[in-house]
């Protein structure tokens, strides 16, 4: 069969995040000078679809690390209600692949009039919404054909995180991102063939993760659907049991989203809950009760874990897609790029 457009891209990821690392390099370091100067306390995050749940990724990073609160602000309230917000002392991140949807680039714009440090996040330098910013930080990605976004996705985490590291000084985390290219490397060779087989002919699963990990469980979720015509949705491991478990009976696929990180213990718990429960509960990088265990790269920095848990997935749903009889690269009535207002 001739290799889709989408593994390709996937297996591109490696090369695309370290050419992001070493080209995109000066603007990472401007973008984290302008962080220090504005000294933000609060950051809004500005973003739709796949370039939403990297945003979301930042989001617990971001508090995680620098213990500043990080919201999610609807483009809307820019592009169709016309509504100004007073973002003085404020930083505004706009994420994008294309960078030209005009919602995005309209609540780009208003942030930057109300106040706000703006940083663009999209794939391409001369794209509107980069224009709109006073900072960006170009992917360079290359061009991606699949619908489904995958490389530009992890290069969107990827770049938040370096500038989060530089932004804060983090010795630690910088070494971690830089070492994310060999860390993809690995990922992509992990196998994940017992969750293909559950999976094969299944109607709908219920995804989970905490903290960066509950961003890369959305994700998931909606690559399921976009690729696989599985309805699938993600939750946070907490809030699944706040209502959503109730329908988790015999048999029910469950994917949760486990890596080395101060949430372990409460993932593996509810991991073992629903499976008690009767549900076919698979688990990466860690043992649990009643649970099949996937394989995914140990030993990283948790702030990095989760998206080196989400190329592996990208590799495993490619393949997964085509066994279901779905074409990955055309999910119907999907375009590459989406412009709303």
């Amino acid at each position: 069969m001739t290799q889709t457009h989408m593994a390709r891209e996937v297996a591109e990821i490696p090369e695309a995040a370290q050419r992001f690392l070493t080209q995109s390099a000066p603007q990472i370091q401007a973008a984290a000078t302008a962080m220090r100067a504005t000294d933000p306390k609060l950051i809004v995050t500005v973003a739709r679809g796949s370039s939403d749940h990297a945003a979301t990724y930042l989001k617990y990073a971001v508090e995680l690390l620098a213990g500043i609160p990080v919201a999610s602000v609807g483009p809307s309230i820019a592009s169709i209600y016309g509504r100004p917000l007073h973002l003085a002392n404020a930083a505004c991140i706009g994420i994008s692949q294309s960078g030209k949807s005009p919602d995005i680039v309209a609540m780009t714009e208003a942030a930057r009039t109300g106040g706000a440090l703006t940083i663009a996040i999209t794939n391409f330098a001369d794209a509107p919404m980069a224009q709109a910013a006073a900072h960006c930080l170009p992917l360079a990605a290359g061009i991606e054909q699949s619908v489904a976004a995958t490389k530009t996705f992890v290069s969107s985490v990827v770049a938040g995180l370096a500038l989060l590291a530089e932004w804060q000084a983090d010795a630690a985390l910088r070494a971690a991102v830089a070492d994310l290219p060999r860390a993809f490397a690995e990922a992509l060779k992990q196998d994940w063939s017992p969750l293909s087989n559950r999976l094969s002919r299944a109607q709908q699963a219920f995804v989970l993760g905490r903290g960066p990990g509950f961003a890369i469980a959305a994700e998931v979720a909606l690559k399921f659907k976009e690729t696989c015509g599985l309805h699938a949705e993600g939750y946070s491991a907490a809030e699944v049991l706040h209502g959503p478990s109730a329908i988790v009976q015999e048999r029910f696929p469950v994917l949760a989203l486990a890596v080395e990180d101060a949430a372990l213990p409460q993932i593996t718990a509810t991991a073992e809950r629903l499976a008690a429960q009767g549900a076919d509960v698979f688990i990466t990088g860690a043992q649990a009760q009643g649970c099949t265990a996937l394989p995914a790269v140990s030993g990283l920095h948790p702030l990095v874990a989760p998206i080196v848990v989400g190329v592996s997935f990208y590799h495993f749903v490619e393949q997964l897609a085509r066994r279901r009889g779905f074409d990955p690269d055309t999910p119907p009535h999907l375009r590459k790029v989406t412009q709303t207002l």
